[in-house]
């Protein structure tokens, strides 16, 4: 079937939200999500359910920005660009989102 139908599909921030956390967990070295806001230096590690807490979306007419607060794993090289590059992936691929930037904000670093 190659008939188009037309409409718009309208994606919540929530859903960008989830999908942009998801991808973060699944990058090499990224242990866990973590508010926003650390408090007198200390990281609030969130469990996997509340995603999107550990992300903030902002929308605008120049596209979606990104802004991951995550806890790394200590000891472990990761580069950014790969954080980046598998976010941006995900949500291309997914939701076909215009993408403005995305900011990685690292909030904690977990020793094993």
């Amino acid at each position: 079937m190659n008939t188009d139908i037309p409409g718009d599909l309208i994606v919540s921030e929530e859903v960008l939200a989830d999908i942009a956390g998801h991808a973060a967990l699944q990058c090499y070295g990224v242990v866990g999500m973590a508010q926003p806001a650390a408090a007198n230096g200390l990281a609030k590690f969130l469990p996997q359910s509340p995603l999107r807490k550990g992300v903030i979306v902002s929308v605008d007419e120049d596209g979606v920005l990104i802004s991951l607060y995550v806890v790394l794993e200590h000891g472990v090289n990761i580069v950014s660009t790969n954080l980046v590059d598998q976010v941006t992936f995900a949500l291309e691929e997914f939701v076909q989102a215009p993408l403005k930037g995305i900011d990685v904000h690292v909030q904690g670093i977990k020793v094993r």
